[in-house]
Order: structure tokens, then sequence, then C-alpha cells
């Protein structure tokens, strides 16, 4: 069962919708660390977990990554594999799995409204939000969050021309 829905990411780009628009109203109670939070926390981690392998980063982009978890990579890696994919798609970290990335980009291809958002460079995570409800802090806005002593390269090469 989960690997169908795993393998029709455009039902689960349906279902993100709707779950989005559910939310919506009640917004004002979404706060992060209050009852409603803990509630979501518990399921996401049995909805989410189950069918994505979801581990619980707080920064959740499924939804610009083909509805695959990029936090599987055993590398972590939120921006794209990395250059050790083998030419069967396998991971070179673990050879019997398949790249993250690799399924990631096949999935996206079916994805009509986020699919293009694989293109889209993503900030790095915030470790501080481990544990924490993603639609909680998507909410909020604290999934915007950078990490701790996080600059963006355009600050960096900005401030070397000074």
């Amino acid at each position: 069962m989960f690997r169908w829905l795993q393998n029709y990411p455009h039902f689960l780009e349906w279902a993100y919708d709707m779950t989005h628009h559910a939310l919506v109203p009640f917004r004002r109670w979404l706060k992060p660390g209050g009852g409603v939070e803990k509630l979501l926390v518990v399921g996401e981690e049995v909805g989410k977990g189950e069918i994505f392998n979801c581990k619980m980063c707080g920064q959740c982009v499924l939804h610009s990554t083909g509805m695959t978890c990029p936090m599987n990579c055993p590398k972590n890696l939120r921006n794209g594999p990395c250059g050790g994919v083998r030419a069967n798609g396998h991971c070179e970290v673990i050879p019997e799995m398949r790249c993250v990335w690799v399924q990631a980009w096949e999935r996206s291809q079916k994805m009509p409204t986020y699919g293009h958002e694989l293109h889209n460079v993503l900030p790095p995570l915030n470790r501080q939000l481990q544990g924490t409800s993603a639609w909680v802090n998507e909410f909020t806005g604290v999934a915007e969050t950078p990490p701790p002593g996080w600059v963006p390269v355009a600050e960096i090469a900005a401030g070397s021309k000074k």
C-alpha cells in the first residue's frame, strides 16, 4: 500500500494541498510547543513515518522533492545527489538502496503542481527543529528559520568585495 502511494505522488500532492487547506482555519492555534503541535507531531510520526520513512526534521520538503524524504539519504543531502550515485541509480553508501534523489527525480515528473520545485535550492536544515511539527513550523514561518550562524553565500560573496 505505502509503495503504491510513493509511486503515485500526484495523489500525495493532492493530499498535501487538502491538508494545507484544512489546517488554514486553525492556524491561530498552530503554535510551536502547544497542545495542537503535540497532536500533529504524533500524526506526522505515524502518517509520514509509515509512508515516507519520515525523520521528523521539522522542515518537511516532501512536496518539493517528489514526495521523497531527502533525509533518508545516508549523507542527509537536501539539494540533490552526491557525486557517488552508481550507474544503476543506487546509493554509493548503501549499494542495495536506490538513491533518494533518483527516486525524487522520477516521482517529481509525475507531479504537475509541485514537480518543478525539485529545481529549487533548499536552505540548510535547522536541526533545532528536529522532532517538531512541520505543519506548525510552516504555518508560523519557523520552517524558514535558518540554522544558527548560517550566512547565505550571497552575503559572504558581497562581504569579500568590500
